[in-house]
């Protein structure tokens, strides 16, 4: 792709926006979390990239990115607010750089920031320095009123692009540069609300978000940038080239902060792409399996086939009979995950010498991070669909009549969050990142024409292509995406998968008598939200209960991630080793 921009005259930047940990075995196989995936990732030649909130949950983490990571990417890892105390000196420094001043190899002259969200749920090694505060700060208003000349600010960040999400701070960093550089273009690449999202904020700014897990690669293609140094091609030949102005479609969405209308000759184009090696392939013209590969991504390709080998990554558990998903049927119905979880819970958290006393097992629904398809259940699927090691609490012979209520008063109260102070805190609720946005329909089944609607549903037709049309075939589920630009920024079409919300939290019963309900119930629940969750919930319920209480039902080391490999090696077992593979989520098996 570099050799190409090269000789159609044009820039090429590699962008990453943070979370590299936490959902895949590759990554938290390892200890500690990301030993093994971070050094693939450095063979990855990014111009900026960022921290994530999973980067700084776990002080272990967090100095790795420090001493490690960032060191191999040297001025291009950008962290502007995120500092950690030098074990040397004992002192907050900076992660990466503060900032990043630098020229194309064209002669744009760029200044990027990279900016996370006002994130509280760090470990006590690293500080998180709130945007409000940041945009004071005298090297930061230095470095935007820089007398080095400025063609394009870029602000990166873990940090939604929509500026009415509530975790969002980019419209501080925006409106800050804005007041000051009225003139100079603005370009924001964002993430953490794992959704496809394409702002406009005004005539010359625009903000990127592209997806999560590694489903979408984001494209954005802008062109008309005022530069008295850039010496490469505006409009080159034998390539589309973006015609819209940043003006929201009719039929978009919105959230700009309009700090300025001035005109501009600036035209953009953006487009999510499915992160598959078809898709790459598709776009690479003149390209076939033979010549397609790189020399340098074989090699990448088999070191990370030799580090899955070394990990054992694909050592089965069993076969998952049917597709769970998270959301894309009612919660607790037929291929609701939710169900899953309950009937897993009930037949593996077990403490044996309490096996016949009843128990109600609370767990958050934000410990499932991913779908579980129907087919081989392995090491590397139990780490993608549930990857954090939450331990399982209790408190003994709690009376049914107040137990039988917590469940209640937690999912109508506000989703869990670990405490900050906690270093091994990573358990977060979908409504975290915006999955039940306003716009869709939060308690039914969400209609095609809804998705077609909403900021955050899942694709529709293509627009001008990147390189060449393809012909029409019949839909897959997948992504459909409406944004500002409207309803043609998705690169594959596809029809729209259904979406229900999910509470808070989900229970499950176990060693309850056949007949009738139990006077009292072990009450067992996650270890991170017993004194700041349980408690209150049982005081409000009626009972009287402190953290003295609360003890490990279980062995600390049988955790959210060991349940369900427990569960599939007990009773999945039908077919193993052959087993059959479903069509994936969207699709009746």
């Amino acid at each position: 792709m570099r050799h190409k921009a090269g000789n159609l005259g044009v820039d090429l930047l590699l962008i990453d926006t943070g979370d590299l940990h936490d959902g895949n075995g590759l990554s938290d196989a390892s200890t500690p979390n990301g030993a093994i995936s971070n050094p693939i990732f450095e063979n990855v030649d990014y111009d900026i990239l960022t921290i994530g909130n999973h980067e700084l949950y776990v002080s272990e983490i967090a100095y790795e990115t420090f001493n490690q990571f960032s060191k191999a990417f040297g001025d291009r890892y950008v962290t502007s607010n995120v500092q950690i105390i030098n074990p040397a000196t004992g002192k907050f420094e900076y992660i990466g750089s503060k900032y990043r001043y630098f020229t194309t190899a064209h002669g744009l002259r760029i200044m990027a920031f990279g900016v996370l969200f006002d994130f509280t749920g760090n470990s006590n090694v690293s500080k998180v320095i709130k945007a409000r505060d940041l945009v004071k700060e005298a090297w930061f208003l230095d470095a935007v009123k820089s007398p080095q000349p400025i063609d394009l600010f870029i602000i990166t960040g873990h940090n939604p692009v929509d500026t009415k999400a509530s975790s969002s701070t980019i419209g501080t960093i925006y409106s800050t540069i804005r007041g000051l550089r009225p003139s100079v273009p603005i370009q924001a690449f964002g993430g953490h609300t794992h959704i496809r999202d394409f702002k406009v904020y005004d005539t010359m700014s625009t903000g990127l978000e592209s997806g999560r897990y590694c489903e979408t690669l984001g494209w954005l293609s802008m062109s008309g940038i005022n530069s008295s140094t850039f010496k490469g091609n505006q409009k080159p030949r034998g390539v589309p080239n973006p015609t819209q102005k940043a003006i929201k479609a009719s039929n978009g969405t919105s959230s700009a902060p309009n700090s300025t209308t001035a005109a501009s000759n600036l035209v953009y184009s953006r487009r999510y792409l499915d992160w598959n090696r078809l898709t790459f392939s598709y776009h690479a013209v003149g390209s076939q399996d033979s010549t397609f590969d790189l020399h340098s991504g074989q090699r990448v390709t088999s070191e990370i086939t030799l580090d899955r080998k070394k990990l054992n990554l694909t050592a089965l558990y069993g076969c998952a009979p049917e597709t769970y998903c998270q959301s894309c049927k009612p919660f607790l119905a037929d291929g609701n995950i939710f169900r899953l979880v309950q009937t897993a819970l009930a037949a593996t958290v077990i403490n044996e010498s309490r096996a016949d006393i009843p128990r109600l097992i609370i767990v958050n629904t934000g410990h499932i991070r991913f779908d579980l398809v129907k087919g081989p259940f392995t090491f590397d699927d139990s780490f993608i669909v549930s990857p954090f090691d939450d331990a399982f609490q209790f408190i003994p012979n709690v009376p049914y009549s107040i137990a039988s209520q917590v469940l209640g008063i937690l999912n109508a109260g506000a989703f869990q969050k670990r405490s900050t102070d906690d270093s091994a805190s990573h358990l977060l609720s979908t409504r975290d990142f915006h999955f039940n946005t306003p716009l869709i329909p939060t308690d039914a089944c969400t209609a095609p024409d809804d998705h077609a609607k909403a900021k955050n549903s899942r694709v529709h037709r293509r627009a001008e292509p990147l390189t060449r049309n393809r012909r029409a075939t019949a839909l897959t589920p997948g992504y459909v995406t409406t944004d500002d630009f409207g309803t043609n920024g998705d690169d594959t079409p596809h029809s729209a998968i259904p979406f229900f919300s999910q509470p808070n939290d989900v229970q499950a019963n176990a060693s309850f008598p056949t007949t009738g309900l139990p006077e009292t119930v072990d009450l067992v629940f996650l270890d991170f939200i017993g004194a700041n969750y349980v408690i209150p919930a049982l005081t409000k319920a009626g009972g009287k209960y402190s953290k003295e209480d609360i003890s490990y039902y279980v062995d600390k080391a049988f955790t959210t991630n060991s349940y369900l490999p427990a569960y599939a090696k007990k009773y999945w077992q039908a077919n193993v080793p052959n087993c059959p593979v479903g069509k994936g989520v969207g699709y009746e098996d």
